[in-house]
């Protein structure tokens, strides 16, 4: 099978730089295939020619849809949006929580599907994470990639406006800035409560209980992953059960995962399974032939 690869705009200097890596490893001339352009100049013509008998697109949710409505009936492997929640229940280790949520938030500024994207923690343990998540993100370096700062300028001016709409929202319906990028006191008119801001922002919303916890990560049009930090196993596995996503991280920060894990989203988050055993079956046409002896 060849392939084309059509990088983002932002990024199709490191689609070619990847091109060049297939190159020097000795693919042979034709297999690995590079267009760069504006995808609203190129890319409906390339999901729609003919040629293209299989489509694998990660990006937004509103772009996933409509590759999906170009497809016909040709068969996708999408990987959307998300809003991951880090679920935290009263009994939980709060010192380890509150690391893999700094972590699972601020990597590579937010800029993540699987980021975590909101908290829900129980209102008994609320004051006290809310208090350990502000001294670790008050250490956070800002600065530039290349001196490994934390927290870097986002993709384009577009998202950084993005982000600074749904801070600009949250404070003026009450939220709490605990820091430039941590926020208190989060409810659900608030956008930032809903939208991806695929950035550096991070709030937080206080929860009566574990079943409200599931109800509002439930409640999101997103299902990729979410976190739920307790030391109740029993408890964990049933929320897991509950939770309406591809993947549940108990104790643990909303990652990626080793390339033999299953990656999928539900709802707007995706459709298909990928992953290596998962990815090569999609893209493998099955085909039966029945040999009759007489």
């Amino acid at each position: 099978n060849v392939v084309m690869f059509k990088p983002p705009t932002q990024g199709s200097i490191s689609g070619l730089l990847l091109a060049k890596a297939f190159d020097e490893a000795g693919i042979p001339a034709g297999v690995f295939n590079t267009i760069t352009g504006r995808g609203s100049e190129i890319g409906d013509y390339i999901i729609e020619h003919k040629e293209v008998n299989f489509i694998n697109f990660t990006g937004s949710t509103p772009i996933g849809e409509r590759i999906g409505r170009l497809a016909g009936m040709r068969p996708v492997m999408l990987e959307l949006g998300g809003k991951d929640a880090a679920i935290v229940l009263e009994d939980a280790d709060l010192e380890n929580a509150a690391n893999q949520i700094v972590g699972g938030a601020f990597s590579y500024s937010g800029q993540r599907c699987t980021a975590i994207k909101r908290v829900l923690v129980v209102e008994s343990v609320a004051d006290k994470l809310a208090e350990l998540l502000q001294v670790k993100v008050a250490k956070l370096t800002v600065g530039d990639p290349f001196d490994n700062a934390d927290i870097t300028p986002v993709i384009d001016n577009a998202s950084a406006d993005f982000i600074w709409d749904l801070i600009e929202d949250a404070q003026e319906k009450g939220a709490q800035a605990l820091t430039p990028v941590l926020f208190d006191q989060v409810t659900k008119d608030m956008k930032v409560a809903w939208e991806e801001p695929f950035g550096p922002v991070l709030p937080i919303i206080c929860v009566a209980d574990a079943n409200e916890a599931v109800a509002i990560a439930n409640e999101s049009e997103f299902g990729l992953q979410s976190s739920v930090f307790t030391n109740d196993f029993k408890k964990a596995f049933e929320i897991a059960e509950k939770l309406e996503v591809g993947t549940v991280h108990i104790n643990n920060k909303t990652q990626r995962g080793p390339d033999n894990f299953p990656f999928l989203g539900v709802k707007g988050s995706g459709a298909g399974v990928q992953g290596i055993k998962y990815s090569i079956e999609a893209m493998t046409n099955v085909k039966s032939i029945v040999f009759d002896v007489k």
